[in-house]
Order: C-alpha cells, then structure tokens, then sequence
C-alpha cells in the first residue's frame, strides 16, 4: 500500500494502486464517495506527508501516532483496514478492526494533551506521549469469503484474493465452459456455467413479479445472468453476493457480449471438505480393461468427492482430481454392479 510503504511483491503494488487510486481520483472534492466508501480529499495529502517526513509507516500504532489528527476519521480507517491498506504492516484485518477505535481514542487524547503541556499520569517522553494503556491488536483473522466480501465493498474486485481460487478444478469438472468459453457457444445454446456471483440486483417486472440480474465470475472474466420470475421462485432465495454457484442457462448471443438466461442454479458449498470414495479393486479387476471400466464410470459422474483406490493392505492410491465424483447421482450403484458389492469401502 503506497501510502503506507513501498510494496514488497505483485500483490501489494496491486493493492497500493487500487486503494491509492480510490483515494486521489476525486482530489480536490470536499467528501468523495467512491464504491460506496467515504473519503475526504485531505486524508491522503495527511498521510503521505507523514510518510514522506518520516519513511514508511512500521506499524498501526506508529501510523496513529505520526499522521494528522485529521486523517483518522474512523469510518475511513475501517474502509482502509477492510480494503487491506495495513496488510502489509502485518495486522490482520479482523483484530484491528477490533481495536483501531480504542487505539485512535486514546492515541488523539495523549497527543492533544502532549500538545498543551498536560502530563499523562503515565509519563511523557522529550519526543512525545508516552503509552502503556493501548490494546494489542488480536491476532485473529476473518474467514476467507468474509474477509473478501469486506475487500470487494471496499475496493470494487478482490485483490488479495479470489473465491474460485482453490475450488476452480472442482467446478471446472461440473461445468460444460468457462466464462470466456462462452464466446464459442451458438445461439440459443444450453451450458453449464461456474462462478461466483457479484453485483447481484432483485428487480420487480411491470406485473409485480421478482426477478433478478447478476455477473458471474469466474478466474476468466464475467457474464451477465438473467434469472426470469419462474426461475426466481425456486432459486431465488440461495442467490448471494459472492457465493459459488453452478448454473445452466440459454446463451443469448446480442451485440458483441454473450448473456446467459438462467434455468436452473446450484449453489456450491464445502468443496474442499468431502469424505473421498474408497474403492477395494479384487486382483483380478487390476487389470487394464477394468481399469478402463473404472475410469469410464468415474467420468461419466464428474463431481467434487475425490476417489481412493484401496489395491491392497498397505498400498492406497488417491485417484487425480479429474476423477473426483458426484457421490449422489448413482455412482456407487454403477460401481457396485460393475465391480461386485464390496467394492466400496464404508
């Protein structure tokens, strides 16, 4: 982050020059109103006055300690620490917010008083105020999505991070494309799409009937998603900022930007957390061609619940993600009757 320290790496100079964009676009307005987020236009000349006097801040508390008074308007502070602006001093972002408000209190009231000569019960240093009643930042930290979601308010996009990130495989097997795929796709075409929905908006059509319009991203880019009244009222109460879905739609193609028309989603939860399938292959169903049956009913149920191949006592092999599996569309029964009943462990 710019205005804090130089960056380190790729991330924090994507960082630094979102938020640093997002504060000095509208220099010179009185209040700026920027993806919701309030900022006035003096904080930044504050802070990077104070970075330049000094060098680069070395922590919250030293941040709280050396820049104008004016600069730490709270509701701006917290944007600042849900964007990710103090990542880089090392504080996670849901222990400083816990405490930025006690710090700054108490921080302001001794400078105020180290400034009219008032003596703290707790000392005073030749340099400034002296403290020992601040809190220690928790070293606690907000759960991925959560901490994403307060990014994407605060800066428009993720930056540190994404939702797909870890998970894209998973969908990537369920889906027919990706977002960028879509371009290939005819007319009228029936896909089946993964992503994570962003910009969600609940319209009311000139009947009174609910509908909705999103973006679904996904690592690629992003497409438009139409979700009509009838759709609406089986799949309209799981739709959420932010949340992975997979969702099969008409492709429309218009101007130059293809759109999909929903017809049925599927929210996408607990991807990573699957209990695998354990297979027991007998000698005799090792050899190539059940092998080859094996890997054709495996990938005729393409899912998120990985496969275990138990070959013996001691020696379990974890099959490639490619041929994790939908553990709830028939797999184990088409299992079962190719390769005898105990073929699944329990």
């Amino acid at each position: 982050f710019l205005l804090l320290d130089e960056p380190t790496n790729n991330l924090d100079i994507a960082s630094a020059e979102v938020l640093e964009s997002a504060l000095t676009e509208f220099e010179g307005t009185e209040l700026v109103i920027s993806h919701g987020r309030y900022f006035l236009d003096r904080v930044v000349d504050r802070i990077v006055a104070a970075r330049n006097e000094g060098g680069p801040f070395t922590s919250f508390v030293d941040f709280v300690e050396r820049v104008d008074t004016e600069a730490l308007n709270k509701r701006t502070i917290e944007s600042l620490i849900k964007g990710g602006a103090f990542d880089s001093l090392g504080h996670p972002r849901k222990g400083l917010l816990q405490v930025h408000e006690q710090i700054i209190d108490l921080t302001v009231q001794r400078r105020r008083e180290h400034d009219m000569g008032v003596m703290s019960l707790f000392g005073e240093s030749n340099d400034g105020p002296s403290f020992d009643e601040r809190p220690s930042i928790p070293d606690v930290e907000f759960d991925k999505m959560p901490r994403l979601a307060h990014e994407k308010e605060m800066l428009g996009l993720f930056i540190s991070d994404h939702p797909l990130l870890g998970y894209a495989d998973q969908v990537r097997r369920r889906a027919d494309t990706g977002v960028a795929g879509l371009a290939d796709q005819a007319d009228g075409a029936i896909v089946k799409v993964g992503g994570v929905i962003t910009n969600l908006q609940r319209k009311w059509t000139r009947k009174g009937d609910l509908m909705a319009v999103f973006e679904l991203e996904d690592l690629e880019g992003s497409v438009e998603v139409m979700v009509f009244p009838r759709t609406m009222q089986e799949y309209g109460p799981m739709l959420e900022d932010d949340v992975i879905v997979l969702l099969r739609g008409r492709v429309e193609r218009g101007d130059d930007l293809p759109k999909l028309f929903a017809q049925d989603i599927e929210r996408v939860e607990n991807l990573s957390d699957n209990t695998p399938v354990r297979l027991r292959l007998a000698p005799g169903d090792q050899r190539p061609e059940r092998i080859a049956d094996l890997k054709a009913i495996l990938e005729a149920h393409p899912g998120d619940t990985p496969v275990e191949l138990h070959l013996s006592e001691r020696q379990v092999v974890r099959l490639p993600p490619e041929f994790a599996v939908s553990s709830a569309n028939g797999v184990v029964a088409e299992l079962r009757i190719a390769f005898g009943a105990d073929v699944i462990l329990v």
